[in-house]
């Protein structure tokens, strides 16, 4: 996937201060909304660190979760922290799925559609694997507007950088993650009675370099232009945010983030 997270991040140690802390916000808030009884067969599309497979372990009470994802670092990463038995997870790609037809009560991919070559396929994978009547489900960040953390990032970036900035932001590079594309997308899959709803969680920075070090991680797009920059303009944009950022006076810094989530039904 291009970016593969396989690719984009070589380790979840990485990965986890960066998003993966505030992807497990949302799927508190994604999981309930797609109602599926508990003693359920889950899939994990794209299952990164494992945070969305830990969720469901914690609040949905499933029989079994199968993580599928391309990155072996990513796969290492939650084999060690997902000690539950009822969770296993194999290496593969969304776009060709190592799964039997009709094997899940659901299907589900957070944060990894935007990522995937071709996403027609990744969902028609996804319909493949639910039984009749399954859920199939997914929820990307609203790069455009409501994931201020990496939106407050772009603004200075391309404050500072027009020509080099402009290019990598992910609000112009992820065409998908809007309400009607995703809806589309769905429907097009043949999944019926789709809906898509807004969730949007808070992302509190315990101070400044709390919100800063993730970006010098490298990997995903944000990091990379980052690090890809010389010393003294990465600085210039450090300097940029902190003097941009809504700081409180104990240090902290309030921000939200938006995803965008869709569902239907197999």
């Amino acid at each position: 996937m291009a970016g593969d997270p396989g690719r984009l991040w070589a380790a979840g140690e990485a990965y986890e201060p960066y998003v993966g802390r505030w992807s497990r916000a949302v799927a508190a808030e994604f999981l309930p909304w797609l109602a599926v009884a508990e003693g359920q067969r889950w899939l994990d599309v794209g299952c990164g660190t494992g945070a969305l497979t830990q969720c469901i372990l914690a609040s949905r009470a499933p029989e079994a979760v199968l993580g599928v994802d391309p990155s072996e670092g990513f796969l290492g990463h939650a084999r060690q922290r997902v000690a539950d038995r009822r969770a296993t997870f194999e290496a593969g790609d969304a776009q060709a799925l190592p799964v039997a037809d009709g094997s899940f009560d659901a299907a589900v991919a957070g944060l990894v559609l935007n990522f995937v070559p071709d996403q027609a396929r990744a969902v028609a994978e996804m319909r493949r694997a639910a039984r009749p009547g399954g859920q199939v489900a997914a929820y990307v960040w609203d790069y455009a507007d409501g994931m201020q953390m990496m939106r407050r990032f772009w603004d200075a970036a391309i404050a500072l950088d027009p020509d080099g900035a402009g290019g990598k932001d992910e609000a112009l590079r992820f065409a998908l993650c809007r309400p009607e594309p995703l809806r589309g997308l769905f429907e097009a899959a043949g999944l019926r009675q789709v809906a898509v709803r807004a969730i949007e969680v808070p992302t509190v920075f315990a101070d400044f370099a709390d919100y800063w070090t993730p970006f010098l991680a490298g990997g995903a797009p944000a990091p990379a232009y980052a690090m890809a920059l010389p010393e003294d303009r990465r600085a210039a944009l450090r300097d940029r945010l902190r003097a941009t950022l809504p700081t409180g006076q104990d240090g902290r810094i309030a921000l939200s983030a938006r995803a965008w989530a869709v569902r239907g039904t197999a």
